[in-house]
C-alpha cells in the first residue's frame, strides 16, 4: 500500500491545501492543470505539472482517462480527488484501481451507496437511522415525481440524486412551481454529475445544518471527530461553516456521533467522511447525506482538533491504522470558516469573473487562510466561484467571530468582484452573533439580497485624490529633473480641476486642487482636505478633513480601486466624450455574467411578459435563468444554445411597443 508519489486530481485551494501536507510528508506531488489556470499556485507549488486541457471541467479535471493517463506518465502510486470534480465518481474509481494506483478515499461500493441519495437513504431506512420524509423511487417519470410529491405536501425539496454542493437543488413552495423545478433540477444535475435522477424529501424550516466529521481505517476502527454547523446557507450553499455547533451539548454529539458511526460502518467506510443531519429545535435529527470526501469547511475541525485531516488520510490510503482513538479526541476551543466567492451579492449573487490585481490574505493570531488565488492571476468562468477560505480560531466563539471580522476586511482582493462585505455582514449580524442561525436565516435576514453599500462622498474624494496624485507622479517622471525648490510653483493661482467619477452606475462630478502633501477636493458643497503619505504595498493611511482612514489602494490609467474595510469599490475617471451610460434598455436581454448558454426558450415573433424565462445560462457549475424585463414581442435572437457567451453579450432584443 506504501507510494511515494502522488496525484492532486483537483486546482484551486484544495489543491494548495493537499499538496503542502503531501509535501510536508515526504511525498513528490504531481499537478494538473489547465490553460485557465496556467498561472494559478497550484501549478508553482507541486513537483510535476501535466496539462490536461484548455478549459472547460469536463474536458480536464472532469475527464478521468485524462487524469489516470497523467497520473501513470507522471509516475504517480495514488490519486487525491480534493472534493467537487470526481472525488466521489465511483466509476472513476473503479477505474483508478483498474489501473494499479491508490485512489486517496473509500472504495467504489461505499462511494457509490453514499453518492446516490436514494441508495443512501433506503440504506440508512434499513439501518434505522432517522431521515427525512420523502420519495426516492427508481420511478422518475414526472408524474409520478409530481404525485409523490402530492403526498410529501409542500413546501419540499428537489434534490439531484447523484450530487451534492447546492447543484441539482431546488426549494419548492407549491404545486404550480413544481414542473420547472424539475426541469432545472434534472438539467443542472444531468450537467454536473451526469445523472438526472431526483429525489424529494419535505422541507424542514428553522433547522440547524449539522454534520459529523468521521474517519475509518482499513483494520475497521471508526471514529468521528465532533460536528461542524453549516447552517448559514444560500441557495443550499454552505457560506459560513463553524466548530462545535453553538447549541450541541456532550450528550447529543455523543448521540449523533454514534449514528454516524454505524452509517460508516453500514457501508465498510474507509477514510474521511461527513455524516449530514438536520437538527430540529426539539433535539430531533435526520440524515440528510453522507459525503464521502473531504469536505471545504474541513479547517475548523482540524482547529479544533489539532488534527490534519490530510495527513490522515494519506496515512490511511498507505495502509496505517488510525493513531487515535474516539477517547483521545478532544475539542479545543471555537473555530469559524467563511468562504470568499468571486460574486456579486448586491447583484443577485450572480458570479463574477476578471482579473486577480491584488490578492493579500490576512495573518494574525488564529487566523488561516486557503486560497487558490494570487496576484496577476485572472478568475475564469469554468469553475466553481470560491476564490479562498478564511478561518479564524479562538479559546471561545465570540473571540473567534470577532478575529473572523477582522480577518474579512484585512483579506484584501482588488480586481474582480467579491463577496468580503456581504461576509463581514453576516458575522456581525446579532442573529448569528447569538448562535441563532438556521437554515432559513439568509433568506429571512436579507429577503431582496444583500444591499451593498454606496460609495459615499469622503470614497469618492480619496479616489480622486490617488488619480491625481498618481497622474503628478507619472508628469514628473516624464519631464525628468526638476529641482525640489520649483515643484508645484505657479506665478499665478490655479483653478480647481474638475472629473467625473463613476461607480457602479453612480456619476458624480468633483473639482480638485493640489495642497502641500495631498489635495483639496470638493463635491457639490463638500470640501475633503486629503492627506497621501507614501503607500507600502499599496497600503495607506490617509487624512480625510480630522479623520484617519486605512485604506489598500490600486490606481491603474483612470481607474482606481479601493479597500476600505470589507467593502471592495471601483472607480473610473470620465474622460471628455464619455458619459458611462450604458445601452442597456430593458428590451435588450444581456449575459450578466460569462457562461455556457444551455438553452433558449425565445423566439422571435414571441409575445413575452415581465418575469418570463427566455433561456437558461450555466456560469461555475450553477445555471441562472435569464427572463424578460418587459412585456414586448422578441424581435430577435442573437444566440443559440451551447454557446460560450462573455459578459455583456447582447442575447435577445424584446419590441416594448
Amino acid at each position: 500500500m506504501a507510494f511515494d508519489t502522488v496525484l492532486i486530481a483537483n486546482r484551486g485551494e484544495i489543491a494548495v491545501r493537499i499538496l503542502r501536507t503531501a509535501r510536508s510528508m515526504g511525498l513528490r506531488t504531481i499537478a494538473v492543470y489547465t490553460t485557465a489556470d496556467a498561472l494559478a499556485p497550484h501549478v508553482a507549488l507541486a513537483d510535476v505539472t501535466v496539462w490536461i486541457g484548455e478549459g472547460p471541467a469536463g474536458d480536464s479535471y472532469l475527464n478521468g482517462d485524462r487524469i489516470i493517463a497523467a497520473a501513470l506518465e507522471a509516475g504517480a502510486g495514488a490519486i487525491h480527488p480534493g472534493y467537487g470534480f470526481l472525488s466521489e465518481n465511483a466509476e472513476f474509481v473503479a477505474a483508478v484501481e483498474a489501473a494499479g494506483l491508490i485512489f486517496i478515499g473509500p472504495d467504489s461500493e461505499a462511494i457509490r451507496l453514499m453518492g446516490d441519495k436514494a441508495d443512501a437513504k433506503r440504506l440508512m431506512v434499513a439501518a434505522n437511522v432517522p431521515c427525512v420524509p420523502g420519495y426516492e423511487g427508481a420511478d422518475q417519470s414526472d408524474a409520478v415525481l409530481v404525485a409523490e410529491a402530492g403526498k410529501i405536501g409542500f413546501p419540499l425539496m428537489v434534490k439531484a440524486a447523484a450530487g451534492g454542493g447546492g447543484r441539482g437543488m431546488r426549494l419548492v413552495s407549491d404545486a404550480l412551481a413544481l414542473p420547472q423545478a424539475i426541469v432545472l433540477a434534472r438539467s443542472e444535475a444531468e450537467n454536473a454529475f451526469g445523472s438526472g435522477a431526483l429525489i424529494l424529501e419535505k422541507a424542514i424550516s428553522n433547522a440547524r445544518h449539522v454534520e459529523l466529521q468521521v474517519f475509518a481505517d482499513r483494520q475497521g476502527n471508526i471514529i468521528h471527530l465532533g460536528e461542524r454547523d453549516c447552517s448559514v446557507q444560500r441557495r443550499h450553499q454552505k457560506v459560513v461553516e463553524e466548530a462545535p455547533c453553538p447549541t450541541l451539548s456532550p450528550e447529543m454529539r455523543a448521540r449523533m456521533g454514534a449514528v454516524a458511526i454505524e452509517a460508516a460502518r453500514a457501508v465498510n467506510y474507509r477514510g474521511a467522511g461527513t455524516v449530514e443531519f438536520l437538527l430540529e429545535p426539539s433535539g430531533a435529527f435526520y440524515f440528510l447525506e453522507m459525503n464521502t470526501r473531504l469536505q471545504v469547511e474541513h479547517p475548523v475541525t482540524e482547529m479544533i482538533t489539532g488534527l490534519d485531516l490530510v495527513a490522515l488520510q494519506i496515512s490511511i490510503a498507505q495502509g496505517n491504522a488510525l493513531p487515535i482513538s474516539q477517547e483521545d479526541v478532544s475539542l479545543d476551543g471555537h473555530a469559524i470558516e467563511v468562504r470568499l466567492y468571486a460574486e456579486d451579492p448586491s447583484n443577485g449573487y450572480l458570479p463574477a469573473t476578471g482579473p486577480v490585481d491584488l490578492w493579500q490574505p490576512a495573518t494574525g493570531p488564529g487566523v488561516r487562510v486557503d486560497a487558490g488565488v494570487q496576484s496577476g492571476q485572472e478568475v475564469s468562468p469554468f469553475y466553481d466561484p470560491m476564490l479562498a477560505k478564511i478561518i479564524a480560531h479562538g479559546p471561545d466563539r465570540e473571540t473567534a467571530r470577532n478575529r473572523l471580522i477582522k480577518a474579512v476586511k484585512e483579506t484584501e482582493l482588488l480586481g474582480t468582484v467579491t463577496n468580503s462585505e456581504f461576509l463581514a455582514d453576516v458575522l456581525a449580524h446579532q442573529t448569528f452573533a447569538a448562535g441563532e442561525a438556521t437554515t432559513d436565516f439568509l433568506d429571512q435576514t436579507y429577503p431582496d439580497g444583500f444591499p451593498s453599500a454606496p460609495a459615499q462622498d469622503c470614497d469618492v474624494a480619496l479616489a480622486l485624490a490617488l488619480l491625481l496624485e498618481a497622474d503628478k507622479e507619472h508628469a514628473k517622471a516624464m519631464a525628468g529633473y526638476v529641482s525640489p525648490d520649483q515643484l508645484g510653483w505657479s506665478s499665478a493661482a490655479l483653478p480647481p480641476m474638475t472629473a467625473n467619477l463613476l461607480c457602479g452606475e453612480v456619476q458624480t462630478k468633483a473639482r480638485a486642487n493640489a495642497h502641500p502633501g495631498g489635495w483639496t477636493v470638493w463635491i457639490e458643497d463638500h470640501k475633503f482636505e486629503i492627506s497621501l503619505p507614501k503607500c507600502h504595498n499599496g497600503k495607506i493611511r490617509a487624512q480625510i478633513n480630522d479623520q484617519t482612514v486605512e485604506v489598500v489602494a490600486r490606481v491603474r490609467d483612470d481607474t482606481v480601486q479601493l479597500a476600505i474595510g470589507a467593502r471592495r469599490l471601483a472607480f473610473s475617471r470620465l474622460r471628455p466624450g464619455r458619459s458611462g451610460e450604458t445601452d442597456q434598455a430593458g428590451g435588450r436581454v444581456i449575459a450578466p455574467m460569462p457562461g455556457l448558454l444551455i438553452e433558449v426558450a425565445a423566439k422571435p415573433g414571441q409575445v413575452v411578459t415581465k418575469g418570463e424565462r427566455l433561456a437558461v445560462l450555466e456560469a461555475m457549475k450553477m445555471q441562472h435563468q435569464i427572463t424578460a424585463a418587459v412585456d414586448g414581442v422578441v424581435s430577435a435572437v442573437h444566440v443559440s444554445a451551447g454557446q460560450q457567451l462573455t459578459m455583456g453579450a447582447v442575447m435577445i432584443e424584446i419590441d416594448e411597443s
